[in-house]
Order: structure tokens, then C-alpha cells, then sequence
């Protein structure tokens, strides 16, 4: 059975770092993009960042772009999320999916995880 496991959040200082981890299960990971998205309250899904396990290309969005790395280890099979000078909107939970494509758009990601919450004080 498919399954995505986020973990690595919790409440962060504004300007501090963390680093949040996706660990999945149940398919044959090198053969999957897998990519990080969020939702504040009161918010629509967004992307944040996504890797392509088969090319090793990554992608991230405006709002993060700079301050946060995306990387793979495939021989453990986690997808690991880092960002850096964390703002009171980055405040969200933080999802990673797996999907035949690596985009930033949610409808196309087929396998979704729970998700992990990230709260940035100021």
C-alpha cells in the first residue's frame, strides 16, 4: 500500500530554519516525482516545491525561491524539505505528494500524504 509520512514540523522562531521530511512506502520510488505543498488557514493549496526522481530537476515557487533546497535520498527513500528565514506566512500544513510529473499544480499529484503543521511566530 502507497503511503506518504510527513515529518519535521512544529512552531519556529521567524528567521529560523527547519528541515521537513517525507518518507514513502508502497511503490517504486525512483520511478515518482515527489513534491511539497501547503495550506494556511483560510488558504488555497500551494506548491512549494517538488524533485523529479528520474531526472533529478527541481522546481520551487516564487515565495520560497532562495531560501529553501529540496533534495532526495533515494537509497531511503525520503524526500527532505529545507527552508530558511522563515516568515509568519510560510505558516501552513505542509503536505508532500508523488506523482508522474513534477509540477507545482495540485490537481495533477496522485498519492497524497497527512501532512505536517509548521507554525512561524513573529
Amino acid at each position: 500500500e502507497v503511503q506518504l509520512v510527513e515529518s519535521g514540523g512544529g512552531l519556529v522562531q521567524a528567521g529560523g530554519s527547519l528541515r521537513l521530511s517525507c518518507a514513502a512506502s508502497g511503490f517504486t520510488f525512483d520511478d515518482y516525482a515527489i513534491g511539497w505543498f501547503r495550506q494556511g488557514p483560510g488558504k488555497e493549496r500551494e506548491g512549494v516545491s517538488c524533485i523529479s526522481n528520474i531526472d533529478g530537476r527541481t522546481y520551487y515557487a516564487d515565495s520560497v525561491k532562495g531560501r529553501s533546497t529540496i533534495s532526495s535520498d533515494n537509497a531511503k527513500n525520503t524526500v527532505y524539505l529545507e527552508l530558511d528565514s522563515l516568515k509568519p506566512e510560510d505558516t501552513a500544513v505542509y503536505y508532500c505528494a508523488a506523482g508522474f510529473i513534477p509540477t507545482l499544480e495540485a490537481t495533477w499529484w496522485t498519492y497524497w500524504g497527512q501532512g505536517t503543521q509548521v507554525t512561524v511566530s513573529s
